[in-house]
C-alpha cells in the first residue's frame, strides 16, 4: 500500500481523533468527515472536507443517511490493482479513500439507561458498520481503524512514510469484523428480550462477550485463559475490584464465583451475615450469624482441614474483627461488598491474599433468562440458569411423605441444607443445622459414599442434624446410613421408582422426610 492520500473520519468516541487527524494532515492526507467529528476537528484547526460537499448530496432523514453514497463506497471498495476498477473510478469521478476511521453509535451506553425501544432504535448505526465492513473487505488497499487503541502506531507509520504490512492490515480487518459482529449481537439480543415470546434458544446466536483480562493460565499451567464479561452494566465480576494480592487465576475465579453464588442464595433466607468457604468448587463450610466475624468462624469450623487454602465469600462488609478471624488460617482469596480501614490494615499483612471488593456481592444473582454455556466436542450445551432462590417457598410447598412431619426447627435447618445442596457437585449430601453446615459429601459416584465421607469428617457432630440430598435415593440404604449417622430429617426431590421403600425406611428410623418435587442437580 502506498502512502494514503485521503481518509474518512466519522467517530462517536472522539478519543484521540484530533491527534490522529493532525498526523494525517501533516503527512499530506486529505480529511473527509461528517457532523460532530468534523466540528471537533475544525475546532482543533484541522482542515476538513464535509462529506456532503464531497458527495454533492446532503445528509437527510435526520442523519439516517449521510455516508451511504457511491462516491464514498466506490472509493473504499475499488481494487487498485484492477485496471477495470480504476477506469470506472475515473469515469464516475470516484477518488480512492485510503483510510477509514469509524466507531459506532453508542447503542450499549444508550440501553444501559433502559430507554424506550423507539429511542434505542435511533442509536442503531447503519452507515458506520457499512463503512467498516467495506473497508475491512478491501483491507489490502484500505487501512481501517475502529478503536482508538490502534491510532498511535498506525499514525506513527504514516508519519514516518512507512508501510503497514498486509498481515497488520488483515489483523485490523479482523478487529473490525469482530467489532461489527459484537454490535449486531448486542442489538439482536436486546431487541429479542423486548419482543413478545422472545427466543430463549435462537436458531443462530451471537454471544457478544468483551474480554476483561487475560489470566496467568487456565486450570493447568499449560492452558491459556481469559475473563470475559457480558456487555451492559458492570455486574458481578465485571464490576469487581482487586484491592490486593496476587493476580487472580482461572481456578480462583471459578471458586470465588461458586462462593458468591452460595452466599447470595443463603442471604435470601436471612439478611444476617453469610459466609462461605469453597474448595475445588464445592462448599466446605457455610454459616449464618449476626456478624461477619461470627459467620466466618462458624463456616470454617465445619471442616477446618479443607478450609485451609479455600476461597471465601461474605455478604456483608468485613471489619477488623472479621479480618482477624479470616486470617487465622490460610485462605487464597476473599470477596465481599466492602472492607473497612481496620480490615484493610489486617489483610494487608497477608500480601498474597487476594482481596476482591464487589459492591453487589450481597445482591448479585443469575437471572432466569441468563444462559449457561458449556463446550462439548465440536459443539456447545446451553441451558437457562438455575436461578430459583426462594428456598423458603420450595420447602413450604414440599410434601411430607413420612408419618412424622419435621418440626419447625428441623424445617428451618432443612431449608438451609437444601440451599447449600444446590451448590454441591452431585452426588450431593449436606448435613446441617439451622445456621450452619456440619458436613458435605460431594461428587461421589454413590450417594452412600457421600454420606460416609460426611461421617468420616464430622463423626458425632452429626447427631440430631438434618440432611439435604440433591437427587432421590434409588435404594433404602441411603436412608439407613443417614439415620446411623444421626440425621433426624431429610429433604430430597423424590421421584425414584423405589420411593415407597425409601419412605418406609425413614418411617422405621423415625425420620421426617420431605419431597420437594424440584431438583437442583450440579453435574
Amino acid at each position: 500500500m502506498t502512502q494514503p492520500k485521503r481518509a474518512l473520519l466519522s467517530v462517536t468516541d472522539k478519543t484521540g481523533i484530533v491527534e490522529l487527524a493532525q498526523t494525517l494532515v501533516a503527512a499530506g492526507v486529505e480529511i473527509l468527515s461528517t457532523g460532530g467529528t468534523a466540528r471537533v476537528l475544525r475546532e482543533a484547526q484541522v482542515p476538513v472536507v464535509d462529506l456532503a460537499a464531497y458527495t454533492g448530496h446532503p445528509e437527510m432523514l435526520d442523519g439516517r443517511v449521510k455516508t451511504l453514497h457511491p462516491r464514498v463506497f466506490g472509493g473504499i471498495l475499488a481494487r487498485r490493482e484492477l485496471e477495470s476498477h480504476r477506469a470506472q473510478m475515473d469515469a464516475h469521478d470516484v477518488p480512492p479513500i485510503d483510510v477509514v476511521v469509524v466507531n459506532l453509535y453508542d447503542f450499549e451506553g444508550t440501553i444501559g439507561a433502559e430507554p424506550p425501544v423507539e429511542a434505542a432504535v435511533e442509536q442503531i448505526d447503519i452507515g458506520g458498520p457499512s463503512l467498516l465492513r467495506a473497508a475491512a473487505k478491501n483491507h489490502p488497499d484500505v487501512l481501517v481503524l475502529c478503536e482508538p487503541e490502534s491510532y498511535g502506531w498506525v499514525g506513527e507509520r504514516i508519519a514516518a512514510g512507512a508501510s503497514v504490512t498486509v498481515e497488520e492490515r488483515r489483523r485490523l480487518a479482523v478487529r473490525v469484523f469482530r467489532h461489527t459482529a459484537r454490535y449486531d449481537g448486542l442489538i439482536s439480543d436486546w431487541l429479542d428480550d423486548r419482543t413478545p415470546e422472545a427466543e430463549v434458544f435462537p436458531e443462530r446466536w451471537t454471544v457478544p462477550y468483551d474480554r476483561i483480562q487475560t489470566l496467568r493460565y487456565g486450570e493447568n499451567p499449560h492452558q491459556a485463559a481469559a475473563l470475559y464479561r457480558v456487555p451492559g452494566k458492570a455486574r458481578g465480576w465485571a464490576g469487581a475490584s482487586v484491592l490486593q494480592g496476587k493476580e487472580l487465576s482461572y481456578n480462583n475465579l471459578l471458586d470465588l464465583d461458586a462462593a458468591l453464588g452460595l452466599a447470595v442464595d443463603l442471604r435470601v433466607l436471612s439478611d444476617t451475615a453469610q459466609a462461605v468457604f469453597i474448595k475445588h468448587n464445592n462448599p466446605c463450610g457455610a454459616a449464618s450469624a449476626s456478624t461477619a466475624a461470627e459467620a466466618l468462624a462458624k463456616a470454617r469450623a465445619c471442616d477446618p482441614v479443607s478450609a485451609f487454602g479455600a476461597v471465601v465469600s461474605c455478604t456483608v462488609p468485613l471489619d477488623e474483627e472479621a479480618a482477624r478471624v479470616l486470617t487465622e488460617a490460610f485462605v487464597e482469596a476473599v470477596v465481599a461488598p466492602g472492607f473497612d480501614a481496620g480490615a484493610r490494615g489486617v489483610l494487608a499483612k497477608k500480601k498474597n491474599l487476594r482481596v476482591i471488593e464487589m459492591a453487589d456481592a450481597a445482591d448479585w444473582s443469575p437471572r432466569p433468562a441468563d444462559r449457561v454455556i458449556r463446550p462439548v466436542a465440536g459443539a456447545a450445551l446451553v441451558q437457562t440458569a438455575d436461578a430459583r432462590a426462594d428456598f423458603d417457598a420450595e420447602l413450604g410447598q414440599a410434601k411430607t411423605v413420612t408419618r412424622r412431619p419435621p418440626s419447625e426447627a428441623e424445617r428451618q435447618a432443612l431449608t438451609f441444607a437444601w440451599t447449600v445442596a444446590k451448590h454441591v457437585r452431585s452426588n450431593a449430601i449436606v448435613f446441617a443445622q439451622q445456621d450452619r453446615v456440619l458436613a458435605v459429601g460431594a461428587g461421589q459416584m454413590s450417594r452412600v459414599d457421600s454420606v460416609k465421607i460426611c461421617r468420616l469428617k464430622a463423626g458425632e457432630a452429626l447427631a440430631g442434624s438434618v440432611v439435604a440430598s440433591d437427587a432421590f435415593f434409588p435404594f433404602r440404604d441411603g436412608v439407613d446410613v443417614l439415620a446411623e449417622a444421626g440425621a433426624q430429617a431429610i429433604v430430597q426431590p423424590g421421584g425414584s421408582i423405589r420411593d415407597e421403600e425409601v419412605i418406609s425406611a425413614a418411617d422405621e428410623q423415625g425420620l421426617a422426610m420431605l419431597f420437594t418435587g424440584i431438583r437442583h442437580f450440579r453435574h
